[in-house]
């Protein structure tokens, strides 16, 4: 598998972040130390990117689909303006209650509002116009999810995508993997879309941010 970002320029970066708070680094040794599936967590250095742009952005209405242990809702939800709120979607009943636990420790539990099930079911449910969406979920609906999504994304609203790279698996030139040729689909449908204007970031495993004009 290519390296894409250099290990030691990633620890580097990470030195130079701007630390968690206590609830983020508790959650991120709880995954790290339990989780089968740690490597989904965002983050230190993603998760203060996750946060910056909610903070420059001053979001109302925040959706994230794929909650995972509730590290990268804590982050979007510090930008939230005073009555903003933020709606999370897990499949997985487990980790729904993990991260449930964790959001009853932080300052935006009243804040955030946590659905467990499928976000196919859910999103049609919400009426809500949104300001940021994080699609951060199984691969193979990336697509659906920002069908479903980009006609109530407020206009500059920005819908951020997690792992468009797939551990580099987008850039063989055969690609084989399921989840690898669903990415390079969905990045190919983005980049074909008038409706928006996007730039992909080689952060961690890839973010695209998709700003609606």
């Amino acid at each position: 598998m290519l390296e894409i970002v250099n290990s030691m320029a990633e620890k580097y970066a990470a030195g130079f972040t701007s630390k968690e708070d206590k609830l983020l680094a508790e959650i991120s040794r709880f995954t790290n130390h339990h989780h089968p599936h740690a490597q989904m967590l965002s983050g230190h250095v993603q998760g203060k990117f996750l946060e910056m742009m909610s903070c420059l952005l001053r979001p109302s209405r925040v959706l994230e689909i794929g909650t995972f242990t509730g590290y990268s809702a804590l982050c979007l939800a510090k930008g939230l303006q005073a009555n903003g709120m933020l709606h999370t979607i897990e499949l997985r009943l487990e980790d729904a209650q993990t991260a449930k636990g964790y959001f009853k420790k932080s300052l935006y539990f009243n804040r955030i509002i946590l659905h467990q099930g499928n976000a196919l079911d859910i999103i049609p449910l919400l009426n809500e116009k949104w300001d940021i969406v994080f699609i951060d979920a199984d691969k193979t609906g990336y697509i659906d999810y920002y069908e479903l999504t980009l006609p109530q994304v407020n206009t500059n609203g920005l819908i951020i995508a997690d792992n468009v790279l797939f551990h580099s698996e987008v850039l063989e030139q055969n690609i084989t993997g399921k989840n690898a040729k669903a990415i390079h689909a969905f990045n190919q449908h983005v980049a074909a879309d008038n409706r928006v204007e996007q730039m992909m970031l080689t952060l961690r495993d890839g973010v695209l941010l998709i700003r609606k004009l």
